[in-house]
């Protein structure tokens, strides 16, 4: 028997599709990176080079891997743990790109994710959290990458403290930006931390205690965001400068120990490891709402929230409940992980703030691959040259609505 229709459309097609169609919208609303994928399509400043991605996949890196494959790149990639998209996926690997990975990945395929994007041998590295130029150190074969760039704080501590001076090549910090500190960290991440907060738990800004834990970009955007929506906003901060800062804001500084009793909410946003430990815990109240925005999910020790509480219940998409011995109810967003990407229908940060970041990761990245003998080995900032004119650009796009 024959059919007088096409066929079925597979479930990997239909994910391709919707994928595709994100895909588009986000592209159209990019007009620095569509300016620098039609020069790349003329000059290919990566022929024959090999990049290896370990960077969150949606929609806005779709775009800059389409703007690198562009200028003759071979992209090989993964997500980061807990928040690649599937449909984003699909769409580039339509497009001929080599990415592995999925947003239901265990920590442990995770790694094996890693390891397969090294194992393809690249010579450029896009980084996010320095997994990637980690791996090549322990694998010996640092004299094969050409260089790379780095996305975020976290990676840049690691580069500069745990793998300092075993890093022979240039790896250009995007976060050391000031546009990115200013564009994304203050204002983009601000605003999507703020957003999906309330998309995920549904709750009310106005009048609702918030303890934000580091003042940094990220924390400093994560509190402005939250106090001009009606949050009272207390902050940890371990920097003297920084905590004069926050007070001068407006914030009420204290130590953590002192807030977390008072919070409804409590936010992470510093880059290291176990910030809220497992003797927080007793201090907070019944009822509070524990979220991260930092790069790693080990700012809040979700094990010793695990092992301490009585019994724990998933409530909603990305919201669990752990209810401890003593009655109280602690209410964890994510897993810990970053929730404005790992969260429940992940937006991330806006689309032109990302135009902005990937435009610095895509001229940076650029650098490496044609002038590598400018730069110093190791983590070390964007180039102010670079700096500078996007500034000039995204200037005359705000001002003119490109």
């Amino acid at each position: 028997m024959t059919s007088d229709g096409p066929p079925a459309a597979s479930p990997a097609s239909d994910l391709a599709t919707t994928g595709a169609a994100r895909i588009t919208w986000i592209r159209s609303r990019m007009p620095l990176l569509g300016e620098t994928r039609a020069r790349f399509a003329a000059e290919r400043p990566f022929a024959g080079l090999r990049i290896g991605m370990s960077l969150h996949l949606e929609p806005k890196t779709a775009v800059l891997l389409e703007t690198l494959a562009a200028g003759g790149a071979e992209v090989v990639g993964t997500g980061n743990h807990g928040s690649t998209q599937d449909d984003v996926v699909a769409a580039l690997r339509e497009q001929g790109m080599t990415i592995v990975g999925r947003r239901d990945d265990s920590l442990d395929q995770h790694h094996r994710n890693i390891q397969a994007v090294l194992e393809a041998r690249p010579q450029i590295l896009l980084d996010n959290g320095a997994d990637l130029a980690a791996g090549i150190v322990v694998s010996g074969r640092t004299a094969e990458v050409v260089g790379g760039t780095e996305e975020t704080t976290s990676g840049a501590f690691r580069l500069r403290d745990e793998l300092a001076g075993a890093v022979p090549f240039p790896v250009i910090v995007i976060n050391d930006s000031p546009l990115k500190a200013i564009g994304e960290n203050l204002h983009a991440v601000g605003q999507s931390a703020v957003e999906s907060f309330q998309r995920i738990t549904n709750l009310m800004i106005p009048g609702r205690r918030f303890v934000v834990i580091g003042y940094g970009w990220c924390g400093r955007g994560v509190a402005r965001y939250l106090k001009a929506l009606g949050g009272q906003v207390a902050v940890a901060e371990v920097d003297e400068i920084k905590a004069f800062e926050a007070a001068l804001d407006g914030h009420l500084v204290d130590d953590l120990e002192n807030l977390l009793p008072w919070g409804q909410a409590v936010i992470t946003a510093t880059g290291a490891a176990n910030v809220l430990r497992a003797e927080h815990l007793p201090l907070l109240r019944s009822g509070v709402v524990l979220g991260n925005i930092g790069h790693f999910p080990w700012e809040i020790d979700t094990a010793a929230l695990a092992d301490q509480a009585a019994s724990r219940q998933v409530l909603d998409e990305g919201l669990e409940s752990f209810r401890m011995p003593d009655g109280r109810e602690l209410v964890l967003i994510a897993d810990g992980r970053m929730f404005n990407l790992a969260g429940r229908a992940p937006k991330g940060n806006s689309i032109a703030s990302m135009d902005l970041g990937f435009l610095l990761q895509a001229r940076s990245l650029e650098r490496v691959a044609t002038a590598p003998e400018t730069l110093l080995p190791g983590a070390q900032a964007v180039p102010d040259d670079i700096d500078r004119s996007i500034a000039r650009r995204m200037v005359e796009v705000l001002r003119t609505g490109i």
